[in-house]
C-alpha cells in the first residue's frame, strides 16, 4: 500500500470518528449529573449602589495583540467532514459580527488529506477575528513536527495554534494514540520555532498547577484549562463502545477530572503570567464572569455554540448575545466597569469558606 493510500485511509477513520463524536454530541446530553464545574460553589457579593452605567461597562479586552469586543472564545469543536463545514461557517460568521474569538476541531483529518481542508477554511467570512488552528499534541510522538503546525496555521490563515491534550480521551478511543511520553521537549521545540502563539488545551479534564508550570516553563503562550463538567468525552466513548466492556471502562472514567473552577485557579497559579482561558461546562454570561473573576483571561463556551451552529448564524449570534447581556448584567451588579475590575474583583466568594 502507498504513501498516498495510507493516509486516506488514516483520513477516512478519522472522518468517520469525527462524524460519529459529532452526531453523539449534537444527539445526546453528554454531560455527566454529579459532575459540575465547581462555579457553582462561588458567589458574588451584589453590590445594590454599584455607581456605574450599564451602557458604559466596557467588555472588550485584548488577546495576543488582538481587541476582542467581549472576553469570550467559541472553543475548537469540528471540522474534517462536510457538515462540519457549516458549522464552523456558522461560528466564524458570529465571532465576526460579535468580535470574539474562535478555533477550529483538530486538522489532523486535512493533514492526511488536503481534499476536507475546506471544512475548516472560515476566513472568507470573518477576515479579522482571532483564529487558532488546532492539531493533537500527541500527534508529534508519531510522526508531526513543525511543518505540520505549519501546514495547519498555514491552511485556515491562522493567528495562532492550539495543541489539544487528550491523555483519557486516547486511552479510552479505539487505537487511540496513547504514547504521551517525552512530549514536553517537543512542545517546548514547536513553541520555540513557531512564529504564532501556541496555546495547549484540554479537552474536558482540566489543567493542573504543576502541569501549567511545565507548559509555561516550555514557551507556550496561553492555556485552555477545558475542566470537568461540560462535555464528557468518557461519556461520548461510552456511546461508541463496541463492547458492554469497553463501556465498563468509559463509565469508569465519567466522573475523571479537574473542576474547572478548580482548574482555573490551578492554572493561574502555576502559570501566572500567561493567557488563561476557562473553558468547560460554561453555559452562561454569569459562568463566564466566574470564570475570570477567578483568575482566566477570557472565558471559553463550545457545546452549546456547536449544536446552535448546526441551525445557523443567527441561533449562535443570539445564544452569544444572550450570554453577553448576562455577563454584562453581572458586571453591573458587582460594579466592575470594564474586564480588568471583573478580573480582579474582590467580591467572588466561595459558597462554604
Amino acid at each position: 500500500m502507498s504513501p498516498l493510500q495510507i493516509d486516506k485511509k488514516k483520513s477516512e477513520a478519522n472522518s468517520r470518528r469525527k462524524k460519529e463524536h459529532l452526531d453523539i454530541v449534537l444527539n445526546n446530553n453528554m454531560e455527566v449529573d454529579d459532575v459540575g464545574t465547581g462555579l457553582d460553589d462561588f458567589w458574588f457579593i451584589h453590590q445594590a449602589l454599584p455607581d456605574i452605567d450599564f451602557d458604559n461597562i466596557d467588555l472588550s479586552t485584548d488577546m495576543f495583540g488582538k481587541k476582542l469586543e467581549a472576553p469570550l472564545f467559541i472553543s475548537p469543536m469540528v471540522g474534517g467532514i462536510e457538515s462540519a463545514k457549516k458549522i464552523n461557517n456558522n461560528l466564524a460568521k458570529a465571532a465576526q459580527t460579535l468580535g470574539l474569538s474562535m478555533g477550529v476541531g483538530s486538522q489532523r483529518c486535512a493533514i492526511d488529506d488536503s481534499d476536507v481542508a475546506s471544512t475548516y477554511q472560515v476566513r472568507d467570512v470573518a477576515p479579522d477575528i482571532l483564529l487558532f488552528a488546532n492539531l493533537g499534541a500527541v500527534q508529534l510522538n508519531n510522526g508531526y513536527g513543525i511543518s505540520e503546525c505549519y501546514r495547519a496555521v498555514d491552511m485556515i490563515n491562522a493567528d495562532g495554534l492550539v495543541l489539544h491534550l487528550n491523555p483519557l480521551h486516547e486511552a479510552l478511543q479505539q487505537n487511540g494514540n496513547t504514547n504521551f511520553a517525552n512530549l514536553l521537549p517537543k512542545i517546548e521545540e514547536i513553541c520555540r520555532e513557531l512564529t504564532v502563539p501556541v496555546v495547549i488545551k484540554e479537552v474536558g479534564h482540566g489543567i493542573s498547577e504543576e502541569v501549567a508550570r511545565k507548559l509555561a516553563d516550555a514557551g507556550v503562550a496561553g492555556i485552555d484549562v477545558a475542566g470537568a463538567g461540560g462535555t464528557s468525552w468518557s461519556e461520548v466513548e461510552g456511546h461508541r463502545a463496541n463492547t458492554d466492556s469497553e463501556s465498563r471502562v468509559a463509565a469508569t472514567f465519567a466522573s475523571w477530572g479537574i473542576p474547572t473552577a478548580e482548574s482555573i485557579r490551578m492554572a493561574r497559579r502555576g502559570a501566572p503570567k500567561l493567557t488563561v482561558i476557562g473553558s468547560g461546562g460554561i453555559r452562561t454570561g454569569l459562568d463566564a464572569a466566574k470564570a475570570i473573576a477567578l483568575g482566566s483571561d477570557i472565558a471559553g463556551i463550545g457545546a452549546p455554540l456547536l449544536k446552535a451552529a448546526n441551525d445557523s448564524e443567527e441561533d449562535v449570534v443570539t445564544l452569544l448575545q444572550q450570554t453577553i447581556r448576562e455577563l454584562r448584567i453581572c458586571m453591573l451588579c458587582i460594579g466592575a466597569s470594564n474586564v480588568k475590575m471583573l478580573r480582579n474583583s474582590p467580591l467572588l466568594r466561595r459558597r462554604w469558606s
